[in-house]
């Protein structure tokens, strides 16, 4: 059997204990050794586990800024994506408008306006915006605006008539509600 002091082996049949210093006639001069030592042993342990504890929450504390400047950085590109399809939405309208106004007629220049208002829609609904369905749906105050309630028996009350302008959603975040004309059924 090996006892260590830290530095060095000592193996307990090299010990000696007749050849050991004798014991000290003042009593108070060991407990007196002893105590300060125990007692700097405890305060260096406490000084110790307080700042391993101070440790342990600045990290925790970095870990969650990290995360949290992360989430917000997402959030600026969410927000600032968000902005530049809204400049884009009046666009989309008036392709809509003008697409709506001469459906009846077949020409080049139509099929080429058709064309690019594909390529638009393909290129928002990449980035993840998403038109909101309206017409013949229940009305949803957060999805819609009601622009005109019309009194009506062929519909269900509070479904949306006619759509007058289109709503759009960004992932899951809406961008403008649904511009909507809403029956209103005195029947039901």
């Amino acid at each position: 059997m090996t006892r260590t002091n830290g530095k060095s082996e000592v193996k307990a049949e090299e010990l000696d204990p007749e050849h050991e210093l004798p014991a000290s006639d003042d009593a108070s001069d060991v407990v007196g050794e002893v105590e300060p030592r125990d007692a700097e042993f405890l305060k260096l342990k406490a000084e110790r586990d307080t700042l391993l504890d101070r440790l342990a929450r600045l990290q925790a504390e970095f870990e969650n800024a990290r995360k949290r400047g992360s989430r917000e950085q997402q959030e600026f590109r969410e927000y600032a994506l968000a902005d530049t399809i809204k400049t884009l939405l009046p666009v989309v309208d008036s392709f809509e408008r003008a697409l709506h106004t001469g459906r009846d007629t077949k020409s080049e220049f139509r099929s080429g306006v058709e064309l690019i208002y594909k390529q638009l829609q393909g290129a928002l609904l990449k980035l993840g915006l998403q038109p909101i369905p309206a017409k013949g749906e229940q009305f949803d105050p957060h999805l819609h605006e009601a622009i005109e309630m019309v009194d009506t028996t062929d519909a269900a009350d509070h479904e949306v008539l006619d759509e007058m302008q289109r709503g759009y959603k960004l992932k899951d975040r809406l961008l403008r509600p649904a511009m909507v004309k809403v029956a209103r059924n005195p029947k039901h």
